[in-house]
Protein backbone atom coordinates (compact mmCIF):
# COMPACT_ATOMS: atom_id res chain seq x y z
CA UNK A 1 0.00 0.00 0.00
CA UNK A 2 2.57 2.79 1.06
CA UNK A 3 4.42 1.68 -2.04
CA UNK A 4 1.23 2.30 -4.34
CA UNK A 5 0.81 5.79 -2.32
CA UNK A 6 4.55 6.73 -2.84
CA UNK A 7 4.23 5.91 -6.33
CA UNK A 8 1.59 8.46 -6.56
CA UNK A 9 3.00 11.31 -4.73
CA UNK A 10 6.19 11.18 -6.71
CA UNK A 11 3.98 11.43 -9.92
CA UNK A 12 2.01 13.83 -9.11
CA UNK A 13 4.58 16.09 -6.45
CA UNK A 14 8.00 15.06 -8.31
CA UNK A 15 7.25 15.46 -12.08
CA UNK A 16 4.73 17.97 -14.17
CA UNK A 17 4.51 16.50 -17.76
CA UNK A 18 4.20 19.91 -19.61
CA UNK A 19 6.43 18.09 -22.99
CA UNK A 20 5.01 15.50 -25.31
CA UNK A 21 6.19 11.60 -25.40
CA UNK A 22 8.69 12.34 -28.53
CA UNK A 23 9.52 16.10 -27.44
CA UNK A 24 10.93 14.05 -24.58
CA UNK A 25 12.64 11.40 -25.77
CA UNK A 26 14.49 13.62 -27.89
CA UNK A 27 15.95 15.36 -25.31
CA UNK A 28 16.31 12.28 -23.13
CA UNK A 29 18.92 11.06 -26.28
CA UNK A 30 20.74 13.61 -26.21
CA UNK A 31 21.80 13.39 -22.10
CA UNK A 32 19.02 16.32 -20.29
CA UNK A 33 18.80 14.38 -16.74
CA UNK A 34 15.49 16.12 -16.33
CA UNK A 35 14.07 14.81 -19.60
CA UNK A 36 15.13 10.98 -18.93
CA UNK A 37 13.20 11.29 -15.51
CA UNK A 38 10.09 12.33 -17.38
CA UNK A 39 10.22 9.97 -19.96
CA UNK A 40 10.90 7.14 -17.54
CA UNK A 41 7.58 8.26 -15.60
CA UNK A 42 5.72 8.23 -19.26
CA UNK A 43 6.67 4.80 -20.07
CA UNK A 44 5.94 3.67 -16.01
CA UNK A 45 2.44 4.96 -16.38
CA UNK A 46 1.63 4.70 -20.50
CA UNK A 47 1.24 8.90 -20.60
CA UNK A 48 1.96 9.19 -24.71
CA UNK A 49 2.90 5.43 -25.18
CA UNK A 50 2.35 1.87 -24.10
CA UNK A 51 3.46 1.41 -20.48
CA UNK A 52 6.91 -0.57 -20.62
CA UNK A 53 8.49 -0.68 -17.15
CA UNK A 54 11.91 -2.25 -18.61
CA UNK A 55 12.32 1.15 -20.44
CA UNK A 56 10.78 3.15 -17.27
CA UNK A 57 13.39 1.92 -15.47
CA UNK A 58 15.97 2.33 -18.04
CA UNK A 59 15.35 6.14 -18.06
CA UNK A 60 14.91 6.68 -14.83
CA UNK A 61 18.47 5.01 -14.18
CA UNK A 62 19.91 7.10 -16.53
CA UNK A 63 18.25 10.25 -14.96
CA UNK A 64 19.76 9.17 -11.01
CA UNK A 65 23.01 8.28 -12.85
CA UNK A 66 22.94 12.18 -13.65
CA UNK A 67 22.34 13.16 -9.67
CA UNK A 68 18.90 14.30 -10.61
CA UNK A 69 17.52 13.82 -6.86
CA UNK A 70 13.71 12.73 -8.10
CA UNK A 71 15.08 10.29 -10.56
CA UNK A 72 16.80 9.02 -7.73
CA UNK A 73 14.27 9.00 -5.12
CA UNK A 74 12.08 7.57 -7.74
CA UNK A 75 14.83 4.80 -8.35
CA UNK A 76 14.89 3.88 -5.45
CA UNK A 77 11.10 2.66 -5.17
CA UNK A 78 11.73 0.53 -8.32
CA UNK A 79 14.16 -1.27 -6.55
CA UNK A 80 12.15 -1.86 -3.36
CA UNK A 81 8.75 -2.83 -5.83
CA UNK A 82 10.60 -4.54 -8.72
CA UNK A 83 9.33 -2.48 -10.84
CA UNK A 84 11.36 -3.08 -13.63
CA UNK A 85 13.82 -4.87 -12.31
CA UNK A 86 14.35 -7.34 -9.59
CA UNK A 87 13.33 -6.46 -6.13
CA UNK A 88 16.21 -5.10 -4.82
CA UNK A 89 16.65 -3.51 -1.14
CA UNK A 90 20.49 -2.87 -1.02
CA UNK A 91 20.07 -1.08 -3.85
CA UNK A 92 16.81 0.81 -2.94
CA UNK A 93 18.26 2.03 0.01
CA UNK A 94 21.53 3.45 -1.67
CA UNK A 95 19.24 5.47 -4.19
CA UNK A 96 17.41 6.45 -1.65
CA UNK A 97 20.07 7.96 0.50
CA UNK A 98 21.62 9.55 -2.26
CA UNK A 99 17.98 11.60 -2.89
CA UNK A 100 17.59 12.34 0.88
CA UNK A 101 21.37 13.90 1.06
CA UNK A 102 20.32 16.32 -1.88
CA UNK A 103 17.32 17.13 -0.18
CA UNK A 104 14.53 15.45 -1.85
CA UNK A 105 11.71 15.24 1.46
CA UNK A 106 9.81 12.10 -0.58
CA UNK A 107 13.04 10.11 -0.57
CA UNK A 108 14.17 11.33 3.13
CA UNK A 109 10.82 9.74 4.08
CA UNK A 110 11.44 6.43 2.26
CA UNK A 111 15.01 6.22 3.92
CA UNK A 112 13.80 6.45 7.41
CA UNK A 113 11.52 4.24 6.96
CA UNK A 114 14.20 1.77 5.76
CA UNK A 115 16.09 2.35 8.57
CA UNK A 116 13.57 2.00 10.86
CA UNK A 117 12.86 -1.40 9.73
CA UNK A 118 15.90 -2.94 8.18
CA UNK A 119 15.71 -2.67 5.07
CA UNK A 120 18.60 -2.70 2.71
CA UNK A 121 20.58 -1.48 6.25
CA UNK A 122 21.05 -2.44 9.74
CA UNK A 123 17.96 -1.20 12.10
CA UNK A 124 18.88 2.33 13.07
CA UNK A 125 15.83 4.17 15.37
CA UNK A 126 17.98 7.06 15.24
CA UNK A 127 18.93 7.38 11.66
CA UNK A 128 15.20 7.00 11.10
CA UNK A 129 14.66 9.86 13.31
CA UNK A 130 16.56 11.89 12.01
CA UNK A 131 15.26 11.49 8.09
CA UNK A 132 11.49 11.57 9.22
CA UNK A 133 12.44 15.06 10.74
CA UNK A 134 13.73 16.04 7.60
CA UNK A 135 11.07 15.06 5.58
CA UNK A 136 8.58 15.96 8.01
CA UNK A 137 10.23 19.35 8.53
CA UNK A 138 9.46 19.87 3.94
CA UNK A 139 5.73 18.97 4.76
CA UNK A 140 5.24 15.74 3.95
CA UNK A 141 2.12 14.17 6.01
CA UNK A 142 3.09 10.72 6.12
CA UNK A 143 6.54 11.92 7.59
CA UNK A 144 5.19 13.87 9.63
CA UNK A 145 3.16 11.17 11.34
CA UNK A 146 5.86 8.64 11.47
CA UNK A 147 7.64 10.93 13.54
CA UNK A 148 4.96 11.69 15.93
CA UNK A 149 4.90 7.97 16.21
CA UNK A 150 8.84 7.88 16.98
CA UNK A 151 8.06 10.50 19.74
CA UNK A 152 4.65 9.24 20.79
CA UNK A 153 6.71 5.57 21.16
CA UNK A 154 10.26 6.63 22.18
CA UNK A 155 12.05 5.07 19.22
CA UNK A 156 15.29 6.49 18.33
CA UNK A 157 14.50 8.89 21.26
CA UNK A 158 12.76 9.68 24.50
CA UNK A 159 9.05 9.83 25.04
CA UNK A 160 7.58 13.38 24.59
CA UNK A 161 3.59 13.71 24.20
CA UNK A 162 4.06 17.39 23.17
CA UNK A 163 5.91 16.86 20.10
CA UNK A 164 4.10 13.50 19.48
CA UNK A 165 0.87 15.84 19.86
CA UNK A 166 2.30 18.35 17.26
CA UNK A 167 3.89 16.41 14.43
CA UNK A 168 0.11 14.01 14.82
CA UNK A 169 -1.29 17.64 14.26
CA UNK A 170 0.55 18.45 11.36
CA UNK A 171 0.00 15.36 9.60
CA UNK A 172 -3.86 15.32 10.64
CA UNK A 173 -4.56 18.76 8.92
CA UNK A 174 -3.41 17.82 5.70
CA UNK A 175 -5.49 14.32 5.11
CA UNK A 176 -3.94 12.14 7.20
CA UNK A 177 -6.66 9.61 8.60
CA UNK A 178 -4.17 7.52 10.94
CA UNK A 179 -3.14 11.19 12.26
CA UNK A 180 -6.79 12.17 12.77
CA UNK A 181 -7.16 9.33 14.86
CA UNK A 182 -4.07 9.28 16.54
CA UNK A 183 -4.65 13.19 17.27
CA UNK A 184 -8.27 12.64 18.54
CA UNK A 185 -6.75 9.48 21.08
CA UNK A 186 -4.38 12.86 21.98
CA UNK A 187 -7.46 14.59 22.64
CA UNK A 188 -9.20 11.91 24.35
CA UNK A 189 -6.45 11.39 26.99
CA UNK A 190 -5.20 14.50 27.81
CA UNK A 191 -1.29 13.44 25.89
CA UNK A 192 0.70 16.56 24.82
CA UNK A 193 -2.14 18.78 25.19
CA UNK A 194 -5.48 19.21 27.53
CA UNK A 195 -7.99 17.21 27.43
CA UNK A 196 -10.61 18.26 24.42
CA UNK A 197 -13.60 16.10 24.10
CA UNK A 198 -14.73 17.63 21.40
CA UNK A 199 -11.75 18.20 19.37
CA UNK A 200 -11.41 14.33 20.05
CA UNK A 201 -14.55 13.63 18.45
CA UNK A 202 -13.97 16.46 15.79
CA UNK A 203 -10.56 14.13 14.62
CA UNK A 204 -12.17 10.74 15.10
CA UNK A 205 -14.83 11.77 12.80
CA UNK A 206 -12.74 13.49 10.19
CA UNK A 207 -10.33 9.67 10.26
CA UNK A 208 -14.01 7.71 10.49
CA UNK A 209 -15.47 8.85 6.98
CA UNK A 210 -11.67 8.52 5.45
CA UNK A 211 -12.26 4.54 6.85
CA UNK A 212 -9.85 3.85 9.61
CA UNK A 213 -11.75 1.50 11.20
CA UNK A 214 -10.13 2.09 14.55
CA UNK A 215 -11.67 5.68 14.70
CA UNK A 216 -14.99 4.23 13.26
CA UNK A 217 -15.46 2.35 16.77
CA UNK A 218 -14.41 5.26 19.16
CA UNK A 219 -16.48 7.79 16.76
CA UNK A 220 -19.47 5.77 17.32
CA UNK A 221 -18.73 5.06 21.52
CA UNK A 222 -18.84 8.77 21.02
CA UNK A 223 -22.45 8.90 20.09
CA UNK A 224 -23.00 6.18 22.47
CA UNK A 225 -22.02 7.97 25.68
CA UNK A 226 -22.71 11.55 24.51
CA UNK A 227 -19.09 12.31 25.08
CA UNK A 228 -17.83 15.93 22.79
CA UNK A 229 -21.30 15.53 20.86
CA UNK A 230 -25.29 14.42 21.93
CA UNK A 231 -25.68 10.94 22.70
CA UNK A 232 -27.29 9.56 19.45
CA UNK A 233 -27.30 5.63 19.70
CA UNK A 234 -28.54 5.37 15.89
CA UNK A 235 -25.06 6.99 15.03
CA UNK A 236 -23.29 4.87 17.56
CA UNK A 237 -25.02 1.72 16.05
CA UNK A 238 -24.15 3.00 12.45
CA UNK A 239 -20.10 4.14 13.03
CA UNK A 240 -19.72 0.90 15.07
CA UNK A 241 -21.04 -1.31 12.21
CA UNK A 242 -18.80 0.36 10.10
CA UNK A 243 -15.89 -0.42 12.07
CA UNK A 244 -16.64 -3.84 12.15
CA UNK A 245 -17.40 -4.42 8.25
CA UNK A 246 -13.42 -2.59 7.99
CA UNK A 247 -12.50 -5.62 9.65
CA UNK A 248 -12.18 -4.28 13.65
CA UNK A 249 -12.97 -7.36 15.63
CA UNK A 250 -13.11 -5.24 18.72
CA UNK A 251 -16.07 -3.44 17.46
CA UNK A 252 -18.13 -6.51 16.86
CA UNK A 253 -17.77 -7.10 20.67
CA UNK A 254 -19.40 -3.76 21.31
CA UNK A 255 -22.12 -4.35 18.62
CA UNK A 256 -23.12 -7.42 20.93
CA UNK A 257 -22.35 -5.94 24.67
CA UNK A 258 -24.17 -2.85 24.00
CA UNK A 259 -27.12 -4.72 21.77
CA UNK A 260 -26.48 -1.97 19.35
CA UNK A 261 -29.39 -4.37 16.95
CA UNK A 262 -32.02 -2.49 19.40
CA UNK A 263 -31.47 0.92 17.85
Amino acid sequence: MRIKYFTLLFIIIAFTYGQDFEYLKKSAEKGNAEAQGKLGLMYENGTGTAVDNDKAFYWIKKSAEQEYAIAQGKLGLMYESGTGTAVNNDKAFYWYKKSAEQGFALAQEMLGLMYEFGKGTLIDKKQALYWYKKSAEQGIAGAQLLLGFMYFNGKGTTVDDEKAFYWFKKSAEQGDAEAQKMLGFMYDNGKGTAVDDEKAFYWFKKSAEQGNAEAQLKLGLFYYIGEGTLTDKKMAKEWIRKSYENGNEEAKDFWDKLELWKY
